[in-house]
């Protein structure tokens, strides 16, 4: 399957409240108070956008062929640069494609010394983020909701890397 990564704004604010108040999606964001509207998605793209313009990095729509399959990238989470992902159902299962893009970026282009992820407390996905490195770096509390947090060094992720 291949993905484009192109830029949020490329994506129609309906899309964007589609893919957000799906309700498999839904649960996945703990921190998504109530449903988003089209005004709220041109406020969430625009957002999106301006952290490519402060930090050089941000988050990406994905495309397959024509359909937007979701958004992630890098953002700024304090000192961090920090690693979200948010996936249609229909293509659940694509971050193994674009994680391992994301952080060659962050590492190789970037230059960043670490990513984080952070994680819901009790959602699924701690054996993904340790497939590709990352190692659990204590737990944060996030507008009350709490996440475990894990960090990528960019030497563990060199050491990982296959060289041809």
């Amino acid at each position: 399957m291949t993905v484009e990564f192109r830029r949020l704004s490329d994506v129609p604010p309906r899309d964007v409240v589609a893919l957000h108040n799906h309700p498999r999606v839904r649960r996945t964001l703990p921190l998504a108070q109530s449903l988003m509207d089209e005004t709220g998605a041109q406020r969430f793209i625009a957002a999106k956008e301006r952290l490519w313009e402060e930090h050089g990095y941000g988050p990406w729509a994905f495309f397959v062929g024509d359909r937007f399959a979701g958004w992630g990238g890098l953002q700024p989470e304090g000192p961090d640069a920090d690693l979200g992902l948010v996936l249609h159902p229909d293509f659940w299962g694509l971050g193994q494609q674009v994680i391992p893009a994301i952080l060659r970026r962050a590492f190789s282009d970037w230059g960043l010394p670490s990513v984080t992820v952070l994680l819901p407390q009790g959602l699924r996905g701690t054996r993904a983020a340790t497939r590709f490195g990352f190692r659990l770096d204590g737990k944060v509390m996030l507008n009350e909701v709490g996440f475990v947090r894990y960090r990528l060094l960019v030497s563990t992720w060199r050491a990982g890397q296959k060289i041809p």
